[in-house]
């Protein structure tokens, strides 16, 4: 294992104890809204890391907005009573970057529930096809290897793409944000290729599976190693 993956393993950890102290004062309950639930996140960070640094907009989503990708910007949804919920935060510990994303279920609806433990399965599912067959695979393969398994798992994919890199920070301004530093479609090189600078890189794994029907969607994304 090199120093980086161990450093950026140490962000992604660092990131999860912001999630375990979330669920341990209750923090996700039904009536606050999304961005509430942000502000409590960043003051968490804060408070047990004494870090304020993201290097990507925060993300709360509850209800019908769980349906929309990364790059969407819906208004602020208030939580309700059996409601589904993901977090997206990308938190900076000294110049590391961990981006870490989570599902969470108020109630005890069936289908929701589904959602949340189907993505937690793909996203390992996932990681074991990875690390299979990482001497070989390019983005591209990954991505509509991701998007079948959501057809797998009954789901359709809600993203164009299903991972990203992550690094040191800033690594967008470092590397910059072209199709070959996601896992996309229309990425044709091979993932285990060195960046332009000769380093190693190092990929998060997203799933975001979604039922349009059911107005729900769901998001986990770590690191790959």
């Amino acid at each position: 294992m090199t120093e980086e993956i161990k450093k950026l393993l140490e962000a992604e950890e660092k990131a999860s104890q912001i999630f375990k102290v979330l669920e341990d004062r209750k923090l996700i309950v039904e009536g606050k809204t999304e961005n509430q639930l942000k502000d409590e996140f960043v003051n968490l960070m804060f408070e047990l890391f004494n870090e304020k640094k993201f290097w990507h907009k925060k993300i709360v989503r509850a209800g019908k907005n769980t349906l929309l990708p990364y790059n969407g910007n819906p208004s602020n949804l208030t939580l309700q009573k059996d409601d589904i919920v993901f977090f997206d935060f990308g938190p900076v510990f000294g110049n590391w970057e961990a981006d870490i994303g989570k599902t969470y279920v108020l109630g005890n609806d069936k289908n929701k529930v589904r959602l949340k433990n189907d993505i937690e399965l793909a996203w390992i599912e996932g990681k074991e096809f990875y690390n299979n067959n990482k001497s070989h695979l390019t983005g591209a393969d990954f991505y509509n290897y991701t998007k079948e398994l959501a057809k797998k798992y009954g789901w359709e994919y809600g993203n164009d793409y299903c991972g990203h890199l992550v690094g040191k920070f800033p690594h967008e301004k470092i590397i910059g944000e072209e199709r070959i530093n996601y896992i996309h479609p229309e990425n044709n090189q091979l993932m285990i290729e060195k960046d332009k600078f000769g380093n190693d890189r190092y990929w998060i794994y997203e799933i975001h599976f979604i039922d349009r029907q059911l107005e729900i969607g769901g998001f986990i994304e770590k690191i790959l190693y």
